[in-house]
């Protein structure tokens, strides 16, 4: 083999790497920019013939890039909405042509004009699916009277490294100027169209009550809803239930924060508490925290903390974030 096809071997890898590399950090924040691929993913609901009669099916198929996809299948409804919590039915997808193609051990698929119509092994049809979008029973809510309102959609101010967009939402990698004990938090975010990207790379920040204890913020569409994913308390505890929206979603946190007890000698006493409902649903049940998220940057202490957003290398948009004090 001559030194010069190995040398254009390694420079054709090389290539491709980078390439690979910068695929994952295109990152869309509006929908008016993405691919094709975003026009399929989503969530379809509807219902299905089975030996017991019709039922409820919800689906949730995830762009993966280069009109790849992986999709879940939820018996009972979507996550959130019927889904028992257990079962689930995985199938790889790929579009062909105008039409976008499932397959699983069960049953195949096809995606075309907003609607999955499923077929089962013997290619009957067995029911149709239409694109659905969830919207979260809290979004919009206003803040009451004696709310402390950090961000309306007119100024930044109210945060250090505060920036607003063109389209007047916040950016992310912010804290709060004013510092809090115990509190109720209303946020709204919306996640980065991600496909190339994988895991912790995908549109990935997350919130700290105080600055020092994270709920993670994730695109983790479709995902197992783990401690590192949207609605997980990191490194403490994974969401109850994976309620994660598509990416480009407008989605809801809304967290009761009980702050940590200190003796007089600066001794804890008790550990912080935290309840979180993402996009309306309970999925962190009045946590205990026993130390501080990873990195945080406030350590653990009896005094006030601020209300700090992550900035992770990835665009996420913040609008309507209020609290109020206890």
């Amino acid at each position: 083999m001559s030194r010069l096809f190995i040398l254009g071997s390694v420079v054709f890898m090389l290539a491709s790497t980078a390439i690979a590399a910068d695929k994952q950090k295109q990152a869309v924040i509006k929908a008016a920019e993405a691919d094709a691929d975003f026009a399929v993913q989503g969530e379809y609901t509807g219902e299905v013939e089975t030996d017991d009669g019709p039922t409820k099916l919800g689906v949730q198929v995830i762009a993966l890039g280069d009109g790849k996809f992986d999709a879940v299948a939820y018996p009972g409804g979507l996550p959130g909405d019927g889904w028992n919590g257990v079962e689930k039915i995985r199938a790889k997808g790929e579009t062909q042509g105008s039409q976008t193609l499932l397959t699983s051990k069960e049953s195949t698929g096809v995606i075309n004009d907003g609607k999955l119509t499923i077929s089962n092994k013997d290619g009957a049809t067995i029911g149709t699916l239409k694109k659905t979008t969830r919207k979260s029973s809290t979004m919009g809510d206003r803040a009451p009277i004696r709310a402390v309102v950090l961000f309306n959609g007119r100024t930044a101010n109210k945060f250090e490294g505060g920036k607003l967009t063109d389209d007047g939402f916040l950016e992310q990698g912010i804290t709060s100027k004013q510092k809090f004990g115990s509190f109720k938090l209303h946020m709204e975010f919306k996640l980065s169209y991600m496909p190339y990207a994988r895991g912790q790379g995908r549109s990935n920040s997350g919130c700290y009550m105080q600055g020092r204890y994270e709920v993670q913020i994730l695109d983790s569409f479709g995902l197992e809803g783990k401690n590192n994913e949207c609605g997980g308390i990191y490194t403490i505890k994974d969401a109850a239930v994976n309620m994660c929206f598509p990416p480009l979603s407008w989605q809801t946190y809304d967290v009761e924060y009980t702050q940590a007890k200190y003796d007089s000698a600066g001794k804890k006493t008790e550990n912080a508490r935290m309840t979180v409902r993402h996009n309306g649903v309970l999925v962190q049940d009045d946590v205990e925290l026993p130390n501080a998220t990873r990195g945080a940057p406030v350590k653990e202490g009896p005094e006030p903390g601020p209300i700090y957003i992550q900035d992770h290398s990835n665009p996420v948009r913040f609008r309507n974030i209020w609290l109020v004090e206890k």
